[in-house]
């Protein structure tokens, strides 16, 4: 489907994960469909990424960025700015579950709340007042952890309940510049990090079939594929006229009654 996006500067955190990540997932679908991804991470893979996209014929720009450090995103969105003078949308897409419980220290917890909302907050800052004269729109990529809690992660799920209320407050802040602001909503997703923490816990294979066969629609995990269709069609003119919706893209593992699951699947 053509969605519109050719030749849209397109801001995505988080974006130069490994192959099959969510981030490189949406990336590439950004560069199918003719956008110009504009990549803020800190891992070098970003190069080799924006490389392989040129190489294709189409645009795209890496900075090497600590989205810890509020200097270095303020130059990376400057840098972006020089070179292509419009950002039609900013895609929020870092996180990082970095088990930082209440047995953390204070520096820890603050620390996780820099990477996984702070961040966001920043981009958004410094690439609003392009934001405002393209209309564009801003999507950030959340977790059901910020809706169901998990455990032994305060720092995520405050950090994740937050980029849920700055979703809805710049909805609503934005609404008088026509700037859409949306949210997508993970829950259990494939990803090269979820096969690294299931080999990393005890009887990995177990849990991993016990969470399976807990997500109603068809018993399977979510692709990053999935998620990054979601993601193109929220931020194109198709959905001109949603705002400031959590979008859940989860087979039903969130929300849906847990009847829906037969005895073999409880």
């Amino acid at each position: 489907m053509d969605l519109g996006l050719k030749d849209k500067v397109v801001v995505i955190s988080g974006a130069a994960g490994l192959v099959g990540s969510i981030g490189e997932t949406i990336l590439q679908n950004l560069a199918q469909e003719g956008a110009i991804p504009a990549i803020i991470d800190r891992n070098d893979r970003g190069s080799k990424y924006v490389e392989e996209i040129q190489e294709k014929g189409i645009d795209a720009i890496f900075c090497k960025t600590d989205v810890t450090d509020p200097e270095q995103i303020q130059n990376a969105i400057e840098t972006i700015s020089k070179k292509y003078g419009r950002i039609d949308v900013v895609i929020n897409n870092v996180g990082v579950n970095d088990g930082v419980g209440l047995d953390a220290s204070y520096e820890e917890f603050m620390n996780s709340l820099k990477l996984n909302m702070v961040s966001y907050f920043l981009i958004v800052k410094h690439a609003l007042p392009l934001l405002k004269e393209s209309k564009g729109n801003i999507l950030n990529i959340g977790s059901k952890v910020a809706l169901t809690g998990q455990g032994g992660t305060s720092g995520y799920a405050a950090a994740k309940g937050g980029v849920l209320g700055l979703t809805r407050e710049w909805a609503v802040d934005l609404i008088q510049y026509g700037i859409r602001s949306n949210a997508i909503i993970i829950a259990e997703s494939w990803t090269p990090s979820y096969d690294t923490w299931i080999k990393s816990i005890k009887n990995g294979d177990k849990k991993l079939k016990s969470i399976i066969k807990n997500i109603p629609l068809e018993n399977r995990m979510t692709t990053p594929q999935e998620i990054a269709d979601t993601c193109l069609f929220t931020i194109s003119e198709k959905s001109s006229h949603t705002t400031g919706q959590f979008i859940t893209v989860d087979g039903g593992y969130v929300h849906l009654d847990r009847s829906l699951l037969t005895q073999d699947n409880t």
